[in-house]
């Protein structure tokens, strides 16, 4: 069946993670690391340019600016962090859910075509360059170091013997997995999507220029298929970026909490 769909010698290499390992353009810089660099560009500018000249009566750039703050602001901060004390966090809260949008995006721009959060190391060190030491900060400074540690690792009402193995736990949760799974949450949604995207587009190529005439319409299903999860990829995206950032406020809230 093989040899009556495909020309003899040609065999289809589906792509894979080797695929995900771009060249150095120049030195040791890399396409996503200048995607990243190119992303905070476009966030700053972007605010600043539509919050310049603010009216009464917005612009659609003045609009559309506001709406993602009060999205940030209402949506995430205050739901997730508390009315008394999300305030001074906004801006954190704001900036993670654009800059993680941006740089999810860019995996469906024709040119770039790379979401730089499925490289591992960009939202991990997001993670735990940024969210992880403002949520401790905050913890400690609220709470003392003695009294966060307790706050944070010892959960009120439990039996005495349990917390034998409910401590440990929480400290592993609190302290060593959570900046991990928030990383990994994005990064696999995003290797995942391109990935798909990867294989179906490659395939509908392959069958397209090597499969025998009769098969070679077969190709339309995997291009279908390829514009059917660019949609649906990209709903995700802008789903992981708001689960990122909401994520990162609600371990902010959980910090500066009274309970556990």
């Amino acid at each position: 069946m093989g040899a009556l769909v495909l020309a003899a010698g040609d065999t289809f290499t589906p792509p894979g993670a080797g695929d995900f390992n771009l060249p150095s353009i120049f030195g040791q810089v890399t396409k996503p690391m200048l995607l990243v660099v190119l992303s905070v560009i476009i966030v700053a500018a972007y605010f600043l340019i539509s919050s310049r000249k603010l009216k009464i009566v917005p612009s659609r750039g003045q609009f559309a600016a506001e709406y993602l703050y009060n999205f940030a602001r209402n949506g995430m901060a205050r739901e997730q962090i508390g009315s008394k004390d999300f305030q001074p966090f906004i801006p954190l809260v704001l900036a993670l859910f654009s800059f993680v949008l941006v740089n999810n995006i860019f995996g469906l721009i024709p040119f770039f075509q790379f979401p730089t959060m499925a490289h591992i190391g960009f939202p991990l060190a997001l993670s735990v360059l940024v969210v992880y030491p403002v949520y401790h900060f905050v913890g400690f400074k609220r709470h003392g170091f003695v009294g966060y540690l307790k706050h944070a690792t010892v959960p009120p009402g439990a039996p005495l013997a349990i917390y034998f193995l409910l401590t440990p736990i929480e400290f592993l949760q609190k302290f060593v997995l959570n900046p991990v799974t928030l990383a990994i949450r994005v990064f696999a949604a995003m290797f995942a999507g391109h990935l798909i995207l990867l294989v179906f587009t490659a395939a509908g190529e392959f069958l397209l220029v090597n499969a025998a005439p009769a098969f070679k319409p077969i190709s339309v299903v995997s291009f279908a298929f390829a514009i059917l999860m660019t949609f649906v990829e990209a709903l995700i995206q802008v789903i992981q970026a708001y689960v990122f950032a909401v994520l990162s406020a609600n371990y902010i809230g959980a910090a500066l909490a009274e309970d556990h």
